[in-house]
């Protein structure tokens, strides 16, 4: 038994050896030709079921969402992804059918993930298409984004919920946001979209981040004044922890405002946070880190697949911007961690998982919610890294 168990674990290793040998594109290109196979299940599971977007896989069971859920954008954009790829004319009618059930977001003034799920849905579907039709979308949205801002504070309104709480909260994931701001300002002419983003942008360095780069997760700003009058970490292990998928926000965000403006501080910004996250002492060696950087390490704490996605597509994107030291550093990390989650540790095998690509995200920790699941957003930030990494290879 003893001889048994032995040879299972020498396999396991040559295997590991094996798979990490292969170049990086053959990896690539076998975890999108995985993907378009595992999307095009989750994507007839749904087809006739008007308005339904999937959302995760908890407890044996799939979990779905309608438009109004903050992440019904992600789906319609990892079947785009999946499609820039392999050209299957069913994947692009079910992108389609999938980014027609958010269109009514477009006129929704309520929270502030409209640039989450329009510019990810119709903003991939304009880039491949070049659909009139989605244009139109777009820029209805940013307008309906934009009356989430306010003059008075100089940022974009993230909840209007608890206000006995917050008065005027701003959570680091709004920093998303601003890139469907920045696309329709230049599509339109509308400078005023511009000067909006970039004050969000600008009051976020100043009042989200401490001095070591990590950020919160939610600052509230006295809506009279524009000064902060609370600073937390809603889904993080403590106020003044560094919650992982935060941190990958901070870090894309500041990528694509550079990208966007070439205004050297929002370069300087994403690598102060990618050196923070790169070099923090309990960031696993496969760079797939724990829900929070703060939190209590042991043999059961989650690990945050979709932080690690948003985190790997950034980096590919500011590794164009840097001096070549600097980019070998940050895509020597990006291979670790596509590697790891393209290996059967985080991958998931055909048909199972409830469909989704990636196994072990986790949500909202603390209040045990989608905990060591399957997210919409890790595979599609997954599958955005590995787009911009089959560009590059």
């Amino acid at each position: 038994m003893r001889r048994y168990f032995l040879v299972l674990l020498l396999t396991g290793i040559l295997w590991n050896k094996l798979a990490n040998a292969q170049p990086l594109k053959t990896v690539v290109d076998k975890a999108l030709a995985f993907a378009e196979q595992q999307s095009l299940l989750m994507a007839r599971k749904y087809e006739h079921q008007p308005g339904i977007l999937p959302r995760s896989f908890e407890a044996g069971k799939s979990t779905v969402s309608d438009s109004r859920w903050w992440c019904s954008g992600f789906f319609p954009g990892s079947l785009w992804y999946v499609y820039e790829h392999s050209k299957n004319p069913e994947l692009l009618s079910f992108a389609k059918l999938y980014t027609a059930r958010v269109e009514r977001e477009k006129f929704t003034t309520d929270n502030h993930d409209v640039g989450f799920m329009l510019y990810c849905s119709f903003g991939n579907g304009l880039r491949l298409t070049g659909d009139s039709a989605y244009r139109a979308v777009l820029l209805t949205g940013a307008q309906s984004l934009s009356t989430r801002y306010d003059p008075k504070v100089g940022l974009i309104r993230s909840w209007d919920h608890s206000e006995t709480v917050w008065q005027y909260p701003v959570i680091i994931d709004n920093i998303m946001n601003l890139e469907l701001l920045l696309w329709a300002s230049k599509q339109s002419g509308n400078a005023q979209l511009k000067k909006m983003a970039l004050s969000h942008a600008d009051k976020t360095i100043k009042h989200h981040f401490r001095p070591n780069f990590s950020s919160y997760h939610v600052v509230s700003y006295n809506r009279q004044t524009g000064v902060p009058h609370k600073k937390q970490t809603h889904q993080g292990y403590a106020d003044d922890s560094a919650w992982s998928r935060g941190q990958a926000w901070g870090l894309y965000g500041y990528t694509y405002l550079y990208r966007e403006t070439r205004e050297k501080r929002y370069l300087d910004q994403a690598m102060h946070i990618a050196n923070f996250l790169i070099n923090h002492p309990k960031m696993p060696k496969n760079f797939i880190p724990y829900w929070d950087y703060d939190a209590p390490v042991q043999a059961d704490t989650p690990r945050d697949a979709s932080a690690a996605c948003i985190m790997a597509s950034a980096l590919t994107e500011l590794s164009d911007f840097v001096n070549s030291d600097t980019k070998k550093k940050y895509m020597d990390v990006v291979e670790k961690q596509i590697r790891t989650l393209a290996s059967d540790e985080y991958t998931a095998k055909l048909g199972e998982n409830g469909n989704f690509i990636l196994m072990h995200s986790t949500g909202a920790f603390p209040f045990k919610s989608e905990v060591d699941v399957p997210l919409t957003y890790a595979d599609y930030y997954y599958l955005e890294a590995l787009s911009r990494l089959k560009r590059r290879l």
